[in-house]
């Protein structure tokens, strides 16, 4: 199957990967936003893969600190 929008797909798993890690993290949180920035960022400099793209989010949402928000 051909991925029609890695970006996403990628904004997607890694934001539901990292609330499924961090449950207290409301779905609206603000960090979704910071996520989908850097993400898009990353997507337009390189045009990664949505594989690619997603362990780039759930790295950058580790990263970030706690009161970001």
């Amino acid at each position: 199957m051909v991925d029609d929008d890695p970006l996403r797909t990628a904004v997607d798993t890694a934001w539901s990967i990292y609330r499924a890690r961090h449950r207290e993290v409301d779905a609206a949180d603000s960090r979704r936003c910071l996520l989908e920035r850097h993400l898009q960022g990353r997507w337009e400099a390189r045009g990664s893969d949505a594989e690619e793209l997603t362990v780039f989010g759930i790295a950058y949402l580790d990263r970030l600190p706690e009161d970001e928000c």
